[in-house]
């Protein structure tokens, strides 16, 4: 495991790029204060000056989607009463405007000096499919015609809005109704 002793050579660097591989964070939960690398607090906070700055939780994502941030801050806020492993896909907007998907991995342990934690951040958006035409009153206007491409189309909107809730079982079960629907489509005579 890397755990910052190793000097980051220009393949290792390479290979965090290729990995998607954003920066690290660090928390102190009784202080309420997270303390984010260069690479997190350029990409999550929007402003690669603050790396090594105490920064509020508001501060530290700043950039995190505004239909995002009340599930991921609660998972947040949890995880810190309780402790233990904390993991949450989100998006964020970067600067330009862009969307873009990110994976928050960490754990948090109770200390003689309180909670604290630590973990990373990982840009996944090159693995997610690009459901960006289901959104809206797009969604709503899908043809009559097909009901199977149309059900379809339905599913992966629930399944993305399910991706925000965290639920694992729902996930598990949206997928197997989506792998249901797709072997039907490809089961048709015309497929």
């Amino acid at each position: 495991m890397f755990d910052g002793s190793t000097p980051v050579t220009p393949s290792l660097a390479s290979a965090l790029n290729a990995f998607g591989f954003v920066g690290v964070w660090e928390t102190n939960v009784a202080s309420g204060r997270s303390v984010l690398d260069a690479g997190a607090s350029s990409v999550m906070a929007g402003d690669a000056s603050l790396a090594g700055k105490p920064l509020t939780l508001d501060e530290a994502l700043a950039r995190i989607h505004p239909e995002d941030r009340d599930w991921v801050f609660a998972q947040i806020k949890r995880v810190r009463r309780t402790g233990g492993t904390f993991a949450a896909e989100f998006r964020i907007l970067t600067q330009a405007g862009e969307i873009r998907w990110i994976r928050n991995r960490g754990h948090l342990v109770p200390t003689a000096n309180g909670m604290h934690g630590h973990g990373a951040y990982v840009d996944i958006t090159d693995t997610r499919p690009n459901f960006s035409v289901l959104s809206g009153p797009k969604l709503r206007m899908l043809p009559p015609s097909d009901p199977l491409e149309q059900a379809a189309d339905q599913i992966l909107a629930a399944r993305l809005a399910i991706d925000r809730t965290g639920q694992t079982r729902l996930r598990t079960l949206v997928d197997t109704l989506l792998l249901e629907v797709g072997r039907a489509l490809a089961r048709r005579p015309d497929a």
